[in-house]
């Protein structure tokens, strides 16, 4: 549908986010849908970057920002009767459509107590119906009108059960080039051009520092050990994380003593040669930075033998380079990024992986190839703009439900 032929009626729109990525996608998709409606009012949950782009926020976007059963579960009736109040809110304010931004846990609940009271509603950001159960996909369907899907494999899944599936490209997609400028991220970090750099990200958050952190570091240290002029860099992702990754450290000695850096995550990939890090978004981050890697981790022992024994798992593989390769026809069996999880989640392993990548400058050629071709797919058009397409699916509905 053409810009031309959507209505100049200024809609509602609501908007439910849950966390700091949700509140960018909604920021974008705003920024996109304001393009397309100039007097459209934005409401509902949202955080700093919505409302700087006009969105009202009925809420604090930390009143849904939880992480782990535990903590969900001591916050829950509270969380209970924020969904009862948000969604008689949004009943007597009648949006045009609602948007619910990945917190599935809370947001699939909301739309489809919205959708049975005759409200449109778009939920954007699958959840990994690949990965995990795929006929949640028909629960997904029961509360959304319409999925808009980050990943190319997903709305093929959802066709299945007949759910209305729409893929918008990755946004992440969009942040990167297509061709990676190393040098010029080496000189804002002020490293040398000519020495092998490594970029260690053990993960985010200090609990998964606490339970991952010192593998990767003493894995660090081994390649360090046999790479001579290696230089580490260690992004941390907040205060929190960096205080605890200095006392993993301990204290600095010489030049080529690793550099912890306060955020800078995409620089500390785009300069690197190589990246050593936790599995989960910072490997999607890797593949659109065409930076080779390893990726580690190690969830309790009775999480993963409860997730194995109920099946809940469907790949084997767990890194998305890897998942997305399969699924875009690299190959059933391709691994592009050694995966060291659980028992193999050592130091020795990780080094030794990490060393092999190092030693083979082939290999890393060939897979810098594939993670080209890889963001290509991700880009939803060729100029990649994944918060237009997804305004105009949103958009799509609310001149259905005006009637054209």
């Amino acid at each position: 549908m053409s810009r031309a032929a959507v209505s100049t009626r200024a809609p509602l729109i609501a908007l439910i986010a849950g966390e700091d990525s949700g509140d960018q996608l909604g920021a974008d998709l705003i920024a996109a849908l304001r393009d397309r409606y100039p007097d459209a009012r934005f409401v509902g949950i949202g955080g700093a970057r919505m409302q700087a782009a006009g969105f009202e926020s009925w809420y604090d976007i930390k009143e849904l920002s939880l992480f782990g059963f535990a903590e969900v579960v001591s916050h829950l009736p509270r969380l209970l009767r924020l969904r009862k109040e948000l969604v008689a809110r949004l009943v007597a304010a009648k949006p045009s459509v609602v948007v619910g931004i990945d917190a599935p846990d809370f947001n699939l609940g909301v739309e489809k107590r919205l959708r049975a009271a005759g409200i449109r509603t778009v939920h954007y950001v699958s959840p990994s119906v690949w990965a995990w159960r795929e006929k949640r996909a028909e629960k997904i369907g029961r509360s959304a009108d319409r999925v808009l899907c980050l990943f190319p494999m997903e709305p093929a899944i959802y066709e299945k059960h007949h759910v209305d599936a729409r893929f918008v490209g990755h946004p992440l997609a969009d942040r990167f080039a297509l061709v990676s400028d190393r040098t010029g991220a080496r000189d804002f970090l002020g490293l040398p051009h000519n020495v092998p750099v490594l970029a260690v990200l053990p993960g985010s958050r200090a609990s998964e520092i606490a339970r991952l952190g010192r593998s990767f570091i003493d894995a660090a240290r081994q390649v360090a050990a046999n790479l001579p002029g290696l230089r580490v860099i260690i992004p941390a992702a907040n205060e929190r994380v960096h205080a605890t990754l200095k006392a993993l450290l301990g204290p600095a000695q010489g030049e080529d003593a690793p550099l912890l850096l306060d955020g800078r995550a995409h620089e500390a990939m785009l300069a690197a040669d190589v990246v050593l890090l936790a599995s989960g978004t910072a490997a999607l981050e890797a593949m659109l930075a065409k930076r080779p890697m390893v990726v580690g981790y190690r969830v309790s022992p009775v999480s993963y033998r409860i997730a194995r024994a109920l099946n809940m798992l469907k790949t084997d593989v767990y890194a998305l380079p890897n998942i997305l390769a399969r699924a875009g026809g690299m190959g059933d069996n391709v691994v592009l990024v050694p995966e060291l999880m659980q028992d193999d989640f050592t130091a020795d392993k990780l080094a030794a992986a990490t060393l092999a990548l190092f030693q083979d400058s082939e290999r890393r050629g060939a897979i810098v190839a594939a993670f080209e071709q890889l963001h290509l797919a991700l880009r939803g058009d060729l100029q990649g703009h994944a918060g237009d397409l997804a305004a105009a699916a949103v958009a799509e509905l609310i001149e259905d439900g005006r009637g054209g």
